[in-house]
C-alpha cells in the first residue's frame, strides 16, 4: 500500500499527469465548440489544439525543476525529454499525418470507377491524418504544461 500512497504524493508524476488529462479536456472542449458536436475520440486521440505531448513533457519539467532543482538530474533529463517530444509531435508526426492526408486522397482517386475496370481495390480503411501538431499547438501546449506545473507543485500536497 506504500506504494500507491508515494505514487500519489509523487509531484512529478500527478504534474504531468494533469498536463495530459487537462490538455485532452481542453482539445475537445475545443473541437466542440468548432464542430458543435462532441468527439469522445479527442479525450484519448493525439493531434490537435494544444498538443498534449507538450503539455505532459511541460509540467513534468517544471515541477521537476522546482521539487529537485534546476541542477538535478530530474530536471535534466525531463528537459531533454521535453525537447525531443516537442521536436518530435512537431516534426516527424506532423509530417506522418500530411502523408496519410495525401494517401487517402490517392486512396479515394482510384477508387473512382465503380465496375472495378480502372480502379484499385483497398483493403485499408483511410489513415488517421490528426497525428502530430502545429508549431502554435506545440507552442500552446508548452505554455499550458508550464502554467500546469507551476500550480501544482504549490498546491499539491
Amino acid at each position: 500500500m506504500q506504494y500507491i500512497t508515494d505514487l500519489l504524493h509523487n509531484r512529478m508524476l500527478i504534474s504531468a499527469v494533469l498536463g495530459w488529462a487537462i490538455a485532452q479536456v481542453v482539445k475537445t472542449v475545443i473541437d466542440l465548440a468548432l464542430n458543435k458536436k462532441i468527439n469522445f475520440e479527442r479525450l484519448v486521440g493525439s493531434g490537435g489544439m494544444p498538443s498534449c505531448h507538450s503539455a505532459t513533457v511541460c509540467a513534468l519539467c517544471v515541477a521537476a525543476g522546482f521539487e529537485q532543482g534546476l541542477d538535478s538530474a530530474a530536471f535534466a533529463i525531463s528537459t531533454i525529454l521535453a525537447i525531443i517530444v516537442m521536436y518530435d509531435a512537431r516534426g516527424v508526426r506532423r509530417e506522418t499525418g500530411n502523408q496519410a492526408e495525401i494517401i487517402n486522397q490517392m486512396m479515394d482517386f482510384f477508387r473512382l470507377p465503380e465496375n472495378g475496370e480502372f480502379g484499385v481495390q483497398f483493403d485499408q480503411e483511410k489513415l488517421k491524418v490528426l497525428i502530430g501538431h502545429t508549431p502554435l499547438q506545440v507552442i500552446c501546449g508548452a505554455i499550458l504544461g508550464i502554467i500546469i506545473g507551476i500550480i501544482s507543485v504549490n498546491v499539491l500536497p
